[in-house]
């Protein structure tokens, strides 16, 4: 009854989602207008020349996508005869798929939770297994894949306390969402048992930390870190301020301008968190003192600031910094991944909104890999201590890949339950 009038609601609603998604998101990405009609569920059958069957795995966006990858090619090596398809909800999160996996798996728009549109997707695909990355939840979506005996996974869960309660406050629907899940392979033992309280079965949870951990990067990854610091190095104290937000740009430029005082050749590469900010960005820069040039013309000569305008090059630019500012942190969005960067041994600054990476932060703080600031005023000091020590710029990054060696192996644990509900196919 519950899921009833959730369907309900969202019937109710789907002129106001329909609208949002293609009208408002639109206007601002018109990735968003692309593909829509995934939106619903029409997507076309898989290929008919391929028997082979299939594994959906849903990364909700760009984060996701990321964290995921190593996840998902290890899963392919180890299960050659299964498709992969994954789904996500954004554009730039699709962009991350082709980006990461070329032409090796399919990718497709997860549909509204509407209980037809799901029921299309589902006939469509007809998957043998559905992962979903992190705690993303769809009623409908999860109900239906069990009502066809598609075992459903829950990997790399997370759930804070206020989520928790969130969840409370729609008992009945969540009882229906633990019902549905098959397995669930935790971060931790917090949030294991902030699932169980919602009524998930124990002998369902497994343990096996962050696969965000389980990060190293490749030989192309290294070869073109080396390109990009003969490209802007030139022994310049280089930070990257990644995945900044609106009123978080200003405050970064600010930063930047106090520490050109001091290193009059600092280099900051701003690169923000959603495309559409690029041009909004370039139009702050424009209206400062500040010298810049723009990552997608390649027409670097020395600039005091270079706007990385690019999708996919994040992790790379954070590898030839001295310092990196993880963004989201000096607002209240939660902040975003740090691993990217400390896997490259490059030390992370941040601001003390962490709580989307509450499972990640503590060690990374207690290890010296990371020092939180509070203001745009304390960033610049920070900087400028690190600027005038680089000793311990270098130790803050040797601390930072070190918390995420002493974490690995994730992934591992997690291929070990997914391989339990694939039955072995042959070609």
């Amino acid at each position: 009854m519950a899921r009833f009038f959730y369907s309900l609601i969202l019937y109710l609603l789907s002129p106001l989602i329909t609208f949002y998604l293609y009208v408002l998101r639109g206007k601002k990405n018109a990735g968003y207008r692309a593909h829509f009609a995934e939106r619903f569920g029409f997507v076309s059958a898989n290929n008919p020349q391929s028997k082979n069957p299939t594994i959906m795995i849903h990364c909700a966006s760009v984060g996701e996508v990321l964290a995921a990858t190593p996840l998902i090619k290890e899963l392919q090596n180890q299960q050659p005869n299964y498709s992969i398809t994954l789904t996500c909800n954004t554009p730039t999160g699709r962009e991350q798929i082709h980006a990461n996996f070329k032409d090796s798996v399919r990718c497709v728009y997860l549909p509204v939770d509407f209980p037809c549109a799901t029921a299309r997707f589902l006939n469509k695909l007809q998957p043998s297994l559905l992962c979903i990355l992190e705690t993303e939840l769809w009623p409908n979506l999860l109900a239906q894949s069990q009502q066809r005996n598609i075992p459903v996974l829950v990997l790399n869960a997370r759930l804070s306390a206020k989520s928790q309660q969130g969840y409370q406050k729609v008992a009945p629907l969540t009882r229906t969402l633990m019902t549905s899940i098959s397995a669930l392979a935790s971060h931790n033992k917090n949030d294991a048992t902030r699932f169980i309280e919602l009524g998930l079965d124990a002998k369902k949870v497994h343990i096996t930390g962050s696969i965000k951990f389980d990060i190293k990067p490749t030989s192309e990854q290294l070869d073109k870190v080396d390109t990009l610091k003969s490209q802007y190095n030139k022994q310049r104290f280089i930070w990257v301020a990644g995945s900044t937000h609106p009123i978080e740009h200003e405050l970064i430029l600010t930063a930047h301008q106090r520490l050109l005082e001091i290193a009059p050749d600092a280099l900051l590469v701003i690169a923000p968190r959603h495309p559409e900010q690029f041009d909004k960005v370039a139009t702050l820069l424009e209206d400062s003192t500040l010298s810049f040039s723009r990552r997608s013309k390649n027409n670097y000569q020395n600039e005091q600031v270079l706007l990385a305008d690019t999708l996919g090059e994040l992790q790379c630019l954070y590898g030839m910094a001295n310092i990196s500012y993880i963004g989201g942190s000096l607002i209240e969005r939660g902040g975003h991944n740090p691993l990217e960067s400390a896997a490259f041994s490059v030390g992370i600054l941040s601001g003390p909104h962490t709580y989307n990476f509450n499972h990640v932060y503590p060690q990374l703080i207690t290890l010296g890999g990371c020092v939180q600031v509070s203001d745009a005023t304390s960033l610049a000091e920070q900087l400028i201590k690190l600027y005038q020590q680089p000793v311990i710029c270098q130790q803050l990054g040797l601390q930072a890949a070190q918390c995420v060696a002493n974490n690995q192996g994730a992934i591992a644990k997690t291929i070990h339950i997914i391989n339990e509900y694939l039955e072995p196919h042959n070609d």
